[in-house]
Order: structure tokens, then C-alpha cells, then sequence
């Protein structure tokens, strides 16, 4: 048997005072990546981005969060400042971003007053935004659990444990984790019936 843990679930996190700003976002964790919305919340961070990657998430270890996907933020941040020098810095980066985050992550102060290598640190940042959650909101807000009785020691075609005859053992139980989109009531639903028939 595995350890245990809850998975699919909000991380806490100290800082900014954002709830209820959301973005899309990349959420990564080694090889992990989920490209998904995220939230602020009153506790630290949800959405389905960060859901899916506080399944692989061990207390102590950093993720990495992308808030411009699709965007080249240096390159972005250089071109304002040549067509925009009088605009304030907050009000361009809100081009981009939700405003509240824009005016949390940006210093105040006009583009022309930037020098290049400040915008490409601010877009490095923007890119690789890294954190490190206080941990995460419980088995109350998870939605799945992770770990369990390990495949290896069931039969998958009965889910019957190879070394206790009789006992059978499914869904949640087992070491089995899908991410969001029904995958793990799929497998709930599958290795229940699996068991059911075997009886």
C-alpha cells in the first residue's frame, strides 16, 4: 500500500489579496504540465490547472506557473514600450492580464522609464511565475484521493488481492488516479463492476 493524500485539490498559498481572478495559465511540476485556467481564491490557488497539477505535488516542492502562454512577454513588453513610452507600466501588463493581477505584479512607473533588462527580468517572471504552496485545502476540497492498494497486488481483471483470497478492493482504494473529466468515476465505476461480476 501507497501513502495517501488528497489530490485534485486547491493549494494554499501566502500572498496577494486576488480572490476571484482567474487566468489561463501552464501549471507545471517536473515533467508534469497542465495548460488550464487558474483561480485566486480567498486561501491561496484553484482551477482545473491547478488541480490536476496538486496531483503530483509533494509539501515543499515548487511549481512553476506560465501566466502568458501564448505570449513572447519580453518581446511584448519591448514593443509597448516603443509604441506606448508614456503609458504606465500597470496599464500595459493589463493589456495581457487580469488588471488586479497587473497592478499586484507590476512596479508603478511609465514604460519609457524601464530599462530593457528590468522588462525582460519583469517577463522571465511573467513566464516562470514560481511558488511554493503552504500545502493544500484537505481531503474536505479534494476531489480524488492518491494512492492506495497497489495494482500490482490485485488481479485486473477481478481487482481480488492476490494474497487474501476474497477480498476485493476498488475505486479510491486502489493506487488509481485519472485526472478531471470523469476519469476517476470511470475507474470507480469499472472496477466495481469488475468486482461485482467476479462475485
Amino acid at each position: 500500500m501507497t501513502e495517501t493524500r488528497p489530490a485534485l485539490v486547491p493549494l494554499t498559498v501566502k500572498g496577494p489579496e486576488l480572490s476571484g481572478v482567474s487566468l489561463d495559465v501552464v501549471a507545471r511540476l517536473g515533467r508534469a504540465g497542465f495548460r488550464e485556467a487558474m483561480l485566486f481564491t480567498h486561501r491561496g490557488l484553484s482551477g482545473p490547472a491547478i488541480l490536476q497539477i496538486s496531483s503530483y505535488w509533494r509539501e515543499g516542492q515548487e511549481i512553476c506557473i506560465d501566466l502568458l502562454p501564448d505570449t513572447d512577454a519580453a518581446s511584448f513588453l519591448k514593443e509597448r514600450k516603443r509604441t506606448r513610452p508614456k503609458a504606465e507600466l500597470r496599464t500595459v501588463l493589463a493589456e495581457a492580464l487580469p488588471q488586479r493581477l497587473a497592478h499586484w505584479l507590476a512596479p508603478e512607473g511609465t514604460m519609457a522609464a524601464r530599462r530593457d533588462r528590468d522588462l525582460e527580468a519583469l517577463a522571465a517572471r511573467l513566464k516562470a511565475w514560481k511558488i511554493v504552496p503552504d500545502g493544500t485545502e484537505g481531503y474536505a476540497k479534494a476531489e480524488v484521493t492518491v494512492g492506495g492498494i497497489d495494482t500490482s497486488g490485485l488481479s485486473s481483471r477481478t481487482m481480488e488481492a492476490r494474497q487474501v483470497p476474497g477480498l476485493y478492493v476498488i475505486g479510491e482504494a486502489v493506487d488509481v488516479t485519472g485526472w478531471l473529466g470523469g476519469y476517476n468515476f470511470q475507474w470507480a465505476w469499472s472496477s466495481g463492476w469488475a468486482a461485482g461480476e467476479a462475485v
